[in-house]
């Protein structure tokens, strides 16, 4: 659907003074070239300054008449098709500005023709003329808008010019072309074609393809190897098979039917393309391979309004948007997106060519179109009677291209599927031809005799005709009836006040209408922000002011309207920088007590209350957010009392909104909120009353709906509340399994859980409370996930070992006793009994510390932690007396150094070394039982001075019983000491042996 809104995007118009009736005409950087008719073969040139005003620079001749020009902005040329004697050449006029200096001198010379030094001092002060020979005649031509590359079209084929930058001397540069590449396309006579950053399309009457040449690397070797003027095939184009567009039955075939291809899909037109490269090859050489990117067809009844034989496409052009990030120049911008435009009698197609190749807009025209062009604000087309002006959508897909998650509750753009609507029709006698550049349009007009004399009539307008006292043709009698126009366009920002003018008048009546004139004008300030050239325009700051505002406009709309899209509220007014309670002031009738409101702005405060903002809002707008909720979503009523925003609400008045809801849906989040703000009045009895309503696991889960009730953040900091507070002193479990269960629900990060905590009981960065060791404690109950458990693990191991090797006692009971958490976590392993038998033959001087020993005694005895990241954490408690032995038999069992273990256990508490046995040497380590421990204890009981008592007690109980059952008679008796007593032996060798005989 197509809107016609009667706005005024046309500002003042002047008239170009012009000798001669203009055939063709092109604009650069601030000049307007103009190419008389056949009769004068002249090139004039205009500067145009401010408001569209014109002031002529000179003019030179050309070879013949003009028959296609342009001008590229990079290298500043122009280039040109002229015929002479029925033949066409290719001409570029460089250095054209020093005729404004009153130079005639002109210097004609081959492409690619080595500059004399005897001309070397003239180059500065002459126009340089470059003939550029082909072997068919030009078509059409196009300069790539980012280096100033050439393309031109010839009869089934295309050649590529590269621009070159010849440094002559120091301080002379000349500019100079090379011809680089020929594409070859079979069957195909290019009308029109576009070039730019390597994207090429090309019209025929009915078809449209656009390419795009992609670099790939070669050396010279293999450059040279394939010869500089062999054809190099790009793509898989020269097979044979059958059309897939052609229906051919027997002898005929039938007209092809139109189609459409996008991206890779395009390579089906079967349209070969063969490329020969023409530059002579360097260490740098490029050998490029073409891309299909876009295959169209039309049919030659493809005109809405019936058959037409006039149809055939025209004004194909490709529009490049460049990066916003910075401050970029002339000579580096960095390209963004692309877009490509063409059209047909009375339908112009816009598609965007970028990292998706899609079709974003279609434009129905009023009536037969003669010519258009593109620009990133607007798409102006000419028809027989009238200019046009259409919205576009570059701005909005070019501003995804930037910004891939640019629709969130963060950022938003109108869609690219927005309807394109007509600013503007405006009323001109005869269009012929239109460009653009800048802020200018430029429009020929050649009326027929019976439209000159209806141009005099009062009755037909046109725009306020300024001529700045200069007459355009001398003698009114021989007037041929053309004119030369250069229309100014309304600044971006005096149209966005017209655009929001007029939106006022759709608010009560048509809420679609006025989201789509403010999404318009949105778009219109957004793609001024995204010109190249915003950061220096004098418009800079009005045009941040205006999107801030258009932005805070759609926010108002999505706010107050019933729209499928009122989630967009969000996201604008984030965008518009307004605070909450400015917001609240453009939305909130201060007297209306009953005021509705729609969903977006429900929205929009659900989601700002509810994050963590310094903005405070007072106790009026408090009350006011609270019988909003209370009226519209009293559900969240609870969570938006937490809000950081809300801390300047009465608590008298939040408990009375908390008890109405209560009796429609009572929840464990409210009745912990109303206990919340017991607190806060001091009301003990009410406070005791709200959480003696559910019992304490129901309670600690209910914090996972609301975590603000215990900690909320300010400056990006978690900060304890004073609910925190009172649960730390009354009921420090309940405050404890709270927090884990809202670290278990990501409610909470591990880091910011420590910081809590250390604030919570008053601690210095670097010392842990007992509180946080009992939370890491009650979260490896729980928790699952590894690199959790691994960094828990370290984390108490940690504690512990400082609090031994400190003499460090916890300053608050520990919620959980060792065997509490032997008996819940299965990473507090069972205290194995050779640990218990060395600790009892311990000093007495440990046992103050006794819990922090069995609890990292019990750590190492399961088989959870890592051993290699614990040793350097255990290392201070390696040689403190019988806790240092059990740890470090503990981690060498863990490790697997069993022999290391034992050695250590004989040295300093041999009657452990047989519970360690007994527990330890199982499976494949039962060797070391008759290998090395049966010989050494063999050799300690004949030693003076040893407990023998002790260790042949338990060479006799344990050894030689588990010895005797393992081993062979023979292996036995070798093991056997030769100077021990044969009765203390014998039961145990009668045992080995009978065990043989029964086997």
């Amino acid at each position: 659907m197509v809107q016609l809104y009667n706005l005024h995007p046309f500002g003042s118009q002047r008239v170009v003074p012009c000798k001669q009736e203009p055939a063709h005409f092109c604009c650069g950087q601030d000049v307007l070239f103009v190419a008389s008719t056949a009769a004068s073969c002249r090139v004039e040139v205009f500067a145009v300054r401010e408001q569209g005003r014109c002031e002529a620079l000179g003019s030179f001749a050309t070879l013949g008449p003009v028959l296609r020009m342009a001008h590229s902005s990079a290298g500043d040329y122009l280039v040109t098709i002229e015929e002479k004697s029925k033949a066409t050449f290719l001409r570029a006029y460089m250095n054209w500005r020093c005729m404004s200096a009153g130079s005639s001198r002109v210097c004609v010379r081959m492409v690619g023709h080595k500059m004399e030094e005897s001309y070397s001092e003239t180059l500065k002060e002459q126009m340089s003329v470059v003939e550029m020979p082909l072997s068919d005649p030009p078509l059409c031509i196009s300069c790539c808008p980012v280096n100033g590359d050439l393309v031109v079209g010839c009869k089934n084929k295309l050649v590529m010019f590269c621009l070159k930058y010849l440094v002559i001397k120091q301080n002379l540069t000349v500019l100079d072309f090379e011809r680089s590449l020929i594409l070859h396309i079979d069957n195909l006579i290019p009308a029109e074609v576009a070039f730019c950053a390597r994207h090429i399309a090309i019209t025929t009457e009915l078809d449209v393809l656009i390419l795009k040449l992609e670099v790939v690397q070669q050396s010279a070797e293999e450059q040279c190897a394939r010869g500089v003027s062999a054809r190099e095939k790009a793509v898989d184009g020269g097979s044979t098979s059958t059309h897939p567009f052609q229906l051919e039955l027997d002898e005929f075939i039938i007209c092809q039917k139109p189609v459409e291809l996008l991206g890779e899909e395009s390579k089906l037109c079967e349209i070969p393309i063969t490329l020969e490269s023409t530059e002579l090859p360097t260490e740098d050489t490029k050998r490029f391979q073409v891309q299909y990117l876009l295959f169209r067809r039309f049919a030659p009844d493809q005109s809405p309004f019936g058959f037409c034989e006039e149809t055939k496409l025209h004004s194909v052009q490709l529009l490049p948007v460049y990066q916003t990030a910075c401050e970029q120049t002339e000579n580096k911008k960095e390209l963004l997106s692309l877009f490509c435009f063409f059209s047909l009698p009375h339908v112009g197609y816009l598609y965007s060519i970028g990292k998706l190749i899609e079709l974003i807009s279609t434009y129905q025209y009023s009536e037969k179109s003669e010519q258009a062009v593109l620009t990133p604000q607007f798409l102006h087309v000419i028809t027989s009677q009238n200019l046009q002006c259409f919205t576009v959508r570059c701005s909005a897909a070019a501003a995804r291209d930037e910004d891939p998650y640019i629709d969130t509750t963060v950022k938003a753009c109108p869609p690219v599927t927005l309807d394109v609507c007509t600013l503007r029709m405006q009323l001109f006698i005869g269009p012929r031809a239109i460009c653009h550049f800048k802020n200018h349009i430029i429009l020929l007009t050649k009326a027929d005799t019976e439209d000159i004399t209806e141009r005099r009539k009062p009755t037909r307008r046109m725009l306020s005709r300024k001529a700045d006292n200069i007459k355009s043709r001398t003698n009114s009698e021989s007037e041929p009836g053309w004119n030369l126009y250069i229309i100014n366009t309304v600044s971006t920002i005096q149209l966005y006040r017209e655009m929001v003018d007029y939106s006022r008048t759709y608010e009560n009546v048509k809420t679609e209408s006025c989201i789509h004139l403010l999404s318009e004008a949105h778009l219109l300030v957004r793609a001024a922000i995204m010109d190249p050239y915003f950061l220096k325009s004098d418009e800079k700051e009005d045009l941040l002011r205006a999107f801030r505002e258009s932005c805070a406009f759609l926010g108002d709309c999505y706010s107050r309207f019933d729209t499928k899209d009122y989630h967009l509220a969000l996201p604008y007014y984030r965008m518009s920088g307004l605070s909450v309670t400015e917001v609240l002031k453009r939305l909130v009738s201060e007297d209306d007590e009953i005021q509705t409101h729609e969903r977006g702005f429900i929205f929009y405060l659900t989601h700002s209350l509810n994050e963590d903002s310094n903005e405070e809002l007072s106790k009026e707008s408090g009350n006011k957010v609270l019988q909003i909720f209370y009226l519209a979503d009293p559900v969240q009523l609870p969570h938006i009392l937490c809000s950081p925003s809300m801390r300047n609400i009465c608590p008298l008045t939040a408990v009375k909104y908390l008890q109405k809801v209560e009796k429609m849906m009572p929840s464990v989040v409210l009745t912990l909120t109303k206990a919340f703000f017991a607190l806060k009045m001091g009301d003990l009895t009410m406070y005791e009353h709200e959480m003696d309503s559910y019992k304490e696991t129901t309670l600690a889960c209910g914090f996972i709906g609301q975590p603000r009730l215990l900690q909320q953040r300010k400056e990006g900091i978690v900060m304890p509340t004073e609910f925190a507070v009172h649960l730390k002193e009354m009921q420090p479990g309940l405050l404890v399994a709270a927090t884990v269960a809202l670290h278990e629900n990501s409610k909470i990060e591990l880091e910011e859980a420590d910081t809590f905590f250390k604030m919570l009981c008053g601690s210095s960065e670097n010392t842990i409370p007992q509180l946080l060791v009992d939370f890491w404690e009650a979260l490896l109950v729980v928790s699952s996930q590894e690199e959790v458990l691994q960094e828990l693990l370290l984390r108490v191991t940690s504690q512990y070992v400082w609090r031994i090797s400190k003499k460090q006692l916890p300053e608050t009971k520990p919620l959980k006793t060792t065997e509490d958490l032997i008996n819940s976590c299965s990473h507090f392993g069972l205290i194995v009994p050779w640990v218990t038998s060395i600790m009892s033959v311990g000093c007495s001087s440990d046992k103050d510390y006794h819990e922090d020993i069995s609890r990292l005694q019990s750590l190492l005895c399961s088989h959870s932690i890592n051993i290699p990241s614990a040793l350097p954490i255990l290392e201070p408690l390696t040689e403190a007396g019988d806790v240092g032995l059990t740890i470090r038999v503990l981690c060498h069992t863990h490790l697997g150094k069993y022999e290391e273990a034992i050695d250590q256990l004989l040295r300093r508490c041999p009657d452990a070394a047989v519970f360690y046995a007994q527990h330890e040497l199982k499976g494949g380590n039962q060797a070391l039982w008759w290998n090395k421990l049966l010989p050494e204890l063999c050799k300690r009981a004949k030693l003076p001075g040893n407990d023998c008592p002790a260790l042949i007690s338990s060479l006799k109980a344990e050894t030689l019983s588990v010895v005797a059952m393992e081993l062979e008679l023979r292996d036995f008796l070798s093991l056997l000491p030769e100077d021990g007593t044969a009765a203390f032996f014998l039961p145990h060798l009668l045992h080995c042996s009978q065990r043989k005989l029964l086997t």
